[in-house]
């Protein structure tokens, strides 16, 4: 052992549940690549291959949260729980700028298209007020 303070499950709450990004408004549907804000909808054009890079970046976050979490099980040194923790904060950071990225090419794109721009500009800032820090 090198010293470092270890965690163990004795000090972790029994669940600890983070504030949900989604608004209880949202609601997604992933077979029709829809989703709706309140009472507008729209559908996505998002690429097939685009939502598969998506998902599967999340799947390797998943795993990677529970990689951590049998470190906190295994009562791995804080600072390399919190390297990892790191390490996926950046990962989830990534995808969000991709989703992002995808929101203002694809729906902020077609909404001006439709001459519904503020509307989901609207909803863009609402997102984004809850996601920021």
């Amino acid at each position: 052992m090198n010293g470092s303070k270890r965690l163990g499950q004795e000090s972790l709450p029994d669940s600890q549940q983070d504030e949900d990004l989604l608004s209880d408004d949202t609601v997604y549907n992933n077979t029709k690549n829809t989703h709706s804000h309140g009472q507008s909808a729209h559908s996505h054009v998002h690429s097939e291959e685009s939502l598969r890079g998506i998902v599967n970046r999340l799947s390797r976050i998943e795993g990677h949260v529970r990689g951590i979490k049998t470190m906190v099980q295994q009562s791995s040194p804080c600072p390399d729980v919190l390297l990892q923790i790191a390490a996926v904060r950046g990962a989830l950071d990534r995808v969000a700028r991709i989703v992002l990225d995808e929101h203002l090419t694809e729906c902020i794109g077609r909404a001006a298209k439709e001459g519904n721009i503020e509307v989901e500009i609207e909803q863009l800032k609402a997102a984004l007020d809850r996601f920021l820090p």
